[in-house]
């Protein structure tokens, strides 16, 4: 087996083929290729920070949870043993690894210990590397580090021009690591790895000369379906692959916006090398994003000082690299020499430190408190001594000597942090948690709980624990011939006793027609649809005769012939125990588009509901019965934050899937805006794929899904006895319910809709045959609940699950060791 490491370098690509190999997993798989999951998903981060020395500790790291050398210890044997089993079950030909952070690796221990993690799968590693010509990579990188917390300009790489080694003098420049006052190599050094050849040295020195290959980078290719060629030929694929849907150049920060940033920054490192206050990158990310100005970015041109001082070294790299040609390192127009942008409108990033005081200071108590101990053994560490490179290559037990401060703020007066309080329930296992969860998810808990992904509910600007005024009736639209308006499609099985609420629901805040589809179903769901389609209420379509995967999919795909979603002003596909939960203006989609006028998809993402204490099936509404729920800030598991997908009919999608519509035309590709439930922009995140919110994307503020997976305990038992409708051959046991039974927070914005919700749904079951056959499909569910309570498998299934009373991040851990599917 022949192993291909890809390092990048940074800002060549390597995000691009990486979701290009993630996403023909299978494709390649049956050509005898391996790109592994245990690395990461998608980038293989895992492997990068399993590879730094203990003392090299980088942002992904101190993010992450892998600060304390045992900790990242134990990464290194679980990456090392998830690769060796993946290898195992697949017996491929060819391994694919690719992270582009490996490119910064400077230390020869470093590699040699990534070498020694590779060595027992296989002797035959050769590494990768994509370039592209230094200035236009360094005004990429600029501007990511910036907005990682960069706190320098430009002018240092300038002067390192004209050094006589750029790679000796980068590295003589680069700063100790200090993670609680921000300073990470790879954040604020020079990027010494611009030196190619030296590049190419410095590994070949460790994994044997003639490992290394330079391939050539180009924006636009990469952007274009073209790229699946420099795939093929990057990694020396000859199988069929599926085309790459072409995308663009990802759009580079405003040179205005990037000064912004940068005074910004060196304020913020100012603080923080005073160790008295923490700023997480979420929130550093989100101040940064708060001052986001337009304008053009840095010109590749402007740096053309950086181009020169590599052209000789790249003409022989071309010689020596058959993949490169001369216009790989193609020399952009020169411009007028890079100088600092104007910031424009007066900005002084003073005014914003003071305003984001408040903030910074809420997030360093939480800080304290989750990383308590990791906080604490780095104040224990003594100071990295400074050392020279020795030979040209820099000592690996050594760090280079710190820079300077890039400025010199004015002082700004903070108060002494508070003592940091006793650890809270989830900073130690509960009795139920020592009792259920298993080795590895005891091991999820210890990573999450002291990381930026341990779940908690300080998001969003919604109070959700008092119960507003009642909103008040919205009568329905008056469509014109030919508008369907607000149209859901669904898929049903099942779901007698909670049809007509969910349809009074939606109809009261203004969903105006409703294509149904039912497969299966024994407890007169149909007969329930079939009376409201006579009643002109919806429009319902037998499923049983479905063909293919799954029936969801099948009904989905009819519906696109349907007049009423091929004439509908907006297109909804969302499950009957979902609940579109407006939470501005009067609670209808009328108030929430007036907020996102130009918005043409709408990720509502899911806020899961546990059972809330009620075991017994009850004929009541669903909304009031439920009101506990997941914490706001919950991006572990990966369900937590899904999202369905509310969009505008303009045909820019071919096809509706079970969480948003695919295909996107490329006529449509700039008239496309994704919004996220807060209204704020997310569509370079969601414009071609993705079912879930991340950190960067995730709100609530304006609209959420209510997501009622569980409902009582006895709706839980019914559904584990008939498996999930829409994904046969599957069934629910207590994984699922520890999974979804969030139980930890409550949410009781809905209820203001109770009192309208109400009167449409008496309207309904007014309706004498439609009552009957509610009172029929209840009596049906009852009547299953009992059978199954007298099966021993299924009541003692039951009375486990009402025992089960977990923390919100032991769940989260239980759910990631289960790494169950959604």
């Amino acid at each position: 087996m022949r192993i291909i490491l890809h390092i990048g370098v940074e800002q060549t690509g390597a995000d691009r083929l990486q979701r290009l190999l993630a996403d023909r997993r299978a494709d390649l798989a049956a050509q005898g290729v391996l790109y592994p999951k245990s690395p990461g998903n998608r980038n293989h981060t895992r492997l990068y920070m399993a590879a730094t020395d203990p003392d090299h500790i980088d942002p992904l790291r101190f993010n992450r949870g892998h600060i304390a050398p045992e900790k990242q210890a134990a990464l290194r044997d679980e990456v090392m043993a998830g690769l060796a089993a993946e290898v195992a079950e697949a017996r491929p030909d060819l391994l694919i690894l690719s992270a582009a952070q490996l490119c910064t690796l400077w230390r020869v221990s470093e590699l040699e210990r990534l070498r020694g993690m590779l060595a027992p799968l296989s002797d035959d590693i050769r590494v990768l590397a994509h370039v592209d010509g230094q200035a236009r990579v360094l005004a990429r990188h600029y501007a990511t580090q910036v907005m990682e917390g960069r706190g320098s300009t430009l002018e240092r790489e300038l002067a390192l021009a004209q050094a006589p080694d750029w790679w000796d003098a980068c590295l003589a420049g680069m700063p100790a690591p200090d993670p609680a006052a921000g300073q990470f190599e790879e954040t604020q050094a020079p990027p010494f790895w611009l030196d190619y050849t030296r590049l190419v040295a410095h590994w070949e020195g460790v994994f044997g000369t003639g490992s290394v290959t330079l391939c050539p980078h180009d924006e636009a290719t990469f952007a274009g379906p073209q790229v699946m060629d420099a795939l093929r030929a990057a990694f020396d694929l000859s199988g069929p692959l599926p085309e790459a849907v072409p995308g663009t150049a990802p759009a580079q920060p405003s040179a205005a916006w990037l000064a912004r940033g940068r005074q910004f920054n060196a304020l913020v490192l100012h603080l923080l090398s005073r160790h008295e206050k923490i700023l997480p990158r979420q929130l550093w990310r989100s101040f940064l994003s708060e001052m986001e100005i337009g304008g053009v970015p840095i010109a590749p041109g402007a740096l053309s000082p950086i181009a020169d001082r590599f052209a000789e070294d790249n003409r022989a790299l071309v010689k020596a690299h058959p993949a490169l040609t001369a216009a790989t390192f193609r020399k952009d127009r020169k411009r007028k020499l890079w100088a600092e942008a104007d910031p424009e409108r007066g900005f002084r990033a003073s005014q914003y430190l003071l305003a984001f005081m408040f903030r910074i200071d809420k997030a360093t108590r939480a800080e304290r408190k989750a990383k308590k101990a990791d906080l604490a053994a780095l104040a224990a560490q003594p100071a990295p001594a400074a050392a020279a490179p020795v030979n040209g290559e820099a000592s690996p037990d050594t760090r280079p000597a710190p820079t300077p401060t890039p400025e010199a703020p004015r002082k700004i007066e903070v108060a002494r942090p508070a003592k940091a309080k006793a650890p809270d329930r989830q900073q130690v296992l509960s009795e139920t948690g020592r009792a259920l969860l298993p080795p590895l998810a005891v091991e999820k808990f210890e990573d999450l709980r002291t990381s930026p992904f341990a779940p908690h509910n300080r998001l969003g600007a919604v109070n959700e624990e008092e119960l507003a005024a009642a909103y008040t009736p919205a009568p329905p639209r008056d469509l014109p011939e030919g508008n369907s308006g607000n149209v859901i499609v669904g898929c049903m099985k099942n779901e007698a006793p909670y049809i007509l609420e969910w349809v009074a629901y939606h109809r009261a805040i203004g969903v105006d027609n409703f294509l149904i589809y039912t497969n299966g179903c024994e407890d007169g769901t149909s007969e329930i649809l079939d009376r409201l389609q006579e009643l002109g209420v919806l429009q319902h379509r037998n499923n049983d005769d479905w063909k293919g995967n799954s029936p969801q999919q099948y009904a989905l795909n009819q519906s696109l012939k349907e007049p009423v979603i091929r004439n509908a002003e907006w297109i909804i596909h969302i499950d009957v125990d979902e609940f579109m939960n407006v939470r501005c203006g009067n609670g209808t989609l009328p108030d929430f588009f007036e907020r996102v006028p130009d918005a043409t998809n709408v990720a509502m993402t899911w806020r899961l509901f546990g059972h809330n204490g009620v075991t017994r099936l009850e004929d009541r509404l669903v909304i009031d019965q439920f009101e506990t729920c997941a914490p706001k800030f919950c991006p572990k598991p990966h369900t937590a934050w899904g999202f369905k997908t509310m969009f505008r009919n303009i045909g820019a999608y071919e096809k509706i899937s079970c969480h948003r519509p695919n295909k996107l035309s490329e006529a449509f590709r700039d008239k496309v805006k994704w919004v996220n439930g807060s209204g704020r922009d997310m569509t370079k995140e969601a414009a071609d794929n993705g079912w879930r919110n991340s950190k960067k994307s995730i709100g609530y503020d304006l609209l959420q899904l209510n997501h009622y997976a569980l409902r009582s305990a006895e709706s839980f038992l019914i559904k584990r006895q008939r498996g999930r409708a829409l994904h046969v051959d599957r069934s629910i046991g207590l994984n699922y319910w520890i999974r979804m039974d969030w139980s930890d927070y409550r949410d009781i914005t809905i209820k203001r809709n109770l009192p309208r919700v109400r009167a449409e749904y008496d309207r309904l079951l007014a309706d004498a045959r439609l009552g009957a056959l509610h009172q029929g499909g209840l009596d049906w569910h009852r009547a299953k609940a009992r059978e199954l309570h007298a099966i021993p498998e299924f009541e003692e299934l039951y009375q486990q699950a009402l025992k089960v009373k977990l923390t919100e991040t032991e769940r989260a851990a239980y759910a990631l060791a289960l790494d169950l599917e959604s």
